[in-house]
């Protein structure tokens, strides 16, 4: 048998404590073929997402440098509510500044990679939906090339984090995240309820990649910081990280359990803008266009991460 191919991959992001951590995963893990990374705003300013891609992506120095893309710096995003992820959405990690010479913007990043390969690669957004949405606006006939899209984001039964109603990433850029969903494109939803099944306790900073590899300099202070944020902020003793846990969709989706969903987002509810609203009537007009992941193994997902931050500390 041939050996498999890896699998293509876009990781568009905010970096973010749990940005960071997936990426640290996913440029060592031998099954992906991460070709770029591209910032947008989110849990960061634009510039700071840029700064903190290209700084995470630089120091951990993977085998195959992908390209990065530079988030848009005006992007309309609703306000920021509280972040657990530090002023400099890393934990204060302070990794030095590396400038990005000749750097493309995001959308064009991910519009020059989904053309090279067409069908062939995975967009995995894991923060608001603002550069999948200017690429499909700006070139509609590009949804037909998306191999498919693995979102982080969405509620499936509208219990937000960002409002009572939406998550975080659906309510920074409702207007990109209706758009995304509403397009005929492949599509998986990791929604704020299934990602929240998989808590890590404080023993997680023991099974981090040790301090002498550069997986460990950067994530055992990180993952530390998002601990003590959500002791001081939230009264947790534990943490989520919920764009971990969407990564491993596209890893391995055979520890998911999905329906085919009819799905919308609202953008304009005063209680309700960002969220995501899945039509379960037995006799509804819109067409299913979205699978939905609701259920989880939750310890093989933990098993998951674990082997793959330990591939990443072997590497580094």
């Amino acid at each position: 048998m041939s050996p498999v191919e890896p699998r293509k991959l876009i990781i568009d992001c905010d970096p973010g404590i749990d940005d960071a951590v997936a990426l640290a995963m996913a440029l060592f893990d031998p099954r992906l073929d991460v070709l770029a990374v591209t910032a947008t705003a989110g849990n960061v300013s634009a510039e700071q997402a840029t700064a903190n891609l290209q700084a995470v992506v630089t120091f951990l120095d993977p085998p195959r440098l992908p390209r990065v893309g530079v988030a848009a710096a005006d992007a309309i995003l609703s306000p920021r509510p509280l972040s657990v992820h530090g002023s400099d959405g890393l934990g204060g990690l302070e990794l030095p500044r590396v400038p990005l010479h000749g750097g493309h913007p995001s959308e064009k990043v991910i519009w020059e990679t989904v053309k090279a390969h067409p069908r062939e690669v995975t967009i995995l957004s894991l923060g608001p939906l603002t550069n999948v949405s200017r690429v499909l606006a700006r070139d509609p006939a590009i949804a037909e090339l998306i191999g498919g899209i693995v979102v982080c984001g969405g509620t499936s039964h509208a219990a937000g984090n960002a409002t009572a109603t939406a998550d975080f990433n659906f309510f920074c850029d409702s207007a990109a995240a209706r758009h995304v969903v509403r397009e005929p494109v492949t599509k998986t939803l990791v929604p704020l309820e299934t990602t929240s099944q998989v808590l890590y306790e404080f023993d997680l900073l023991d099974r981090l990649p040790r301090e002498f590899t550069r997986a460990g300099t950067i994530l055992r202070p990180m993952v530390a910081h998002a601990f003590r944020a959500q002791r001081q902020f939230l009264g947790s003793e534990g943490i989520r990280l919920h764009d971990v846990v969407t990564l491993v969709a596209v890893t391995n989706p055979e520890l998911f359990e999905r329906e085919t969903v009819a799905a919308d987002v609202e953008t304009t509810g005063e209680l309700t803008a960002g969220m995501l609203v899945v039509d379960r009537r037995p006799h509804r007009d819109a067409r299913p266009n979205a699978d939905l992941l609701v259920n989880c193994d939750a310890a093989a997902v933990q098993d998951c991460v674990l082997r793959a931050l330990a591939a990443a500390g072997e590497a580094t």
